[in-house]
């Protein structure tokens, strides 16, 4: 069994660490769950980036086509692209 410590830190056991593939230098998040502590590896940022990559590429053969930015758009739609370009702008500037 494992002990806390009295900084609060624990020893996952080296089975654990492996099947989780959690190695020196691995983030962690630790949250609870049902009472209980969960302790799950973060996801590598390459494999998030791959995911992501994939989303794209699977969603953007459904897009259809998109309108131009010279032609009248909805009214809502409009609000959101000023808000966007308001917020670039921001975060240009500083």
């Amino acid at each position: 069994m494992t002990k806390v410590d009295s900084k609060g830190r624990i020893v996952l056991p080296k089975e654990v660490r492996e099947r989780l593939g959690i190695t020196p230098g691995t983030e962690v998040d630790i949250h609870e769950e049902d009472g209980k502590a969960v302790v799950e590896p973060e996801d590598d940022p390459e494999q998030v980036i791959e995911r992501m990559e994939q989303l794209i590429a699977d969603t953007s053969s459904d897009r259809g086509e998109t309108t131009p930015l010279d032609e009248p758009v909805n009214p809502i739609a409009q609000k959101h692209r000023d808000a966007v370009r308001k917020g670039a702008e921001k975060t240009s500037d500083e």
